[in-house]
């Protein structure tokens, strides 16, 4: 069978074609429209049809050459660097090039069997754009205001007309993804399903349906939540514990932080984590712990309401 993998980055793709008969074809193209279009055509030639083709997910890089591949009618599967790493270290694999790597990914896809990629519709890619956007303007601003304890008074105008500048970018961009939900019923419904649940405000149901994507992936609440490193990770070899557990951390890191300051909320006001805090409490848990634990529950009431399609309800959560 044949397989594809291309290894991803910035501004260039480095491809190779596994045939069935075990030769390999490579190619380095631009990771640009042009060069996305330049690979389609080359893979005609060696790899056409349904083929299976397997990227990494490389920080967003990866994903206009998947969308050109799945558009293309390729069987594309966007995978976690992880799973790639621990997948080289089982094959005691020691060079690493970008053709290696692209070698490396096309077995694993052949091997492996990794799930299928299907990219969002286009009013899902905008808002993850918009929150991402405002994500990095709210960082930009801390930056400044962090500089501004500290500068020296020549320069304290600058950074407080460039907090300014932020402010105002920050209030655009909040109004920005307030109408793009607006404008989209499906999207109104399920920001107004998640704001039902006490802790979760506008803003994080935003964030939420921005990272979350497609909902329909995810078969249970328990699964959802290990996609955003949200289950714990336990270290133990026979009778010993090597140290205590700790959250796995393995999956959407942005969709995990916007829940943080959610779950404290959540402990003062959502009437079932109310309870389940003050039972953890009572066990004697970390803070920390505590809070981890809601934001896995919040998860959960998400998951929740969202395939229900009926607001949150105390009683029945």
């Amino acid at each position: 069978m044949t397989a594809v993998g291309i290894d991803v980055a910035k501004k260039t793709l480095a491809v190779l074609v596994l045939l069935a008969d075990g030769r390999q074809r490579q190619k380095h193209c631009a990771n640009s429209p042009a060069g996305h279009a330049e690979l389609v055509k080359w893979l005609g030639r060696y790899a056409p049809g349904r083929v299976p083709v397997g990227l990494e997910a490389t920080g967003g890089y990866q994903e206009a050459v998947a969308i050109a591949l799945h558009d293309a009618g390729y069987a594309v599967s966007v995978i976690n660097p992880q799973a790639i790493a621990a997948y080289s270290q089982s094959q005691l694999r020691r060079a690493k090039t970008d053709p290696t790597d692209a070698a490396l990914i096309a077995h694993y896809v052949l091997t492996q069997a990794p799930a299928l990629w299907t990219p969002p519709p286009p009013e899902l890619r905008q808002l993850q754009a918009l929150v991402r956007r405002l994500d990095a303007l709210i960082e930009m601003r801390t930056q400044e205001l962090n500089r501004l304890e500290l500068a020296a008074p020549v320069v304290q105008a600058s950074i407080r007309e460039t907090v300014a500048h932020f402010e105002q970018q920050i209030a655009q961009v909040k109004a920005q993804i307030a109408t793009h939900i607006d404008q989209h019923p499906t999207l109104r419904a399920q920001r107004d399903l998640m704001q039902s649940i006490p802790g979760i405000g506008e803003l994080t149901a935003a964030i939420v349906l921005g990272e979350l994507q497609n909902l329909q992936r995810f078969s249970s609440a328990r699964q959802l939540a290990a996609y955003t490193g949200l289950v714990p990770h336990v270290r133990q070899s026979g009778t010993s514990l090597r140290g205590r557990g700790s959250l796995s951390k393995l999956g959407a890191s942005r969709l995990r932080k916007s829940l943080y300051y959610p779950a404290l909320t959540a402990l003062r006001h959502n009437p079932p984590l109310m309870r389940f805090g003050a039972r953890l409490r009572a066990a004697g848990k970390p803070n920390l712990v505590i809070i981890a634990a809601v934001m896995r529950k919040l998860i959960h009431q998400i998951f929740g309401v969202l395939r229900s399609g009926r607001p949150f309800d105390p009683a029945r959560a």
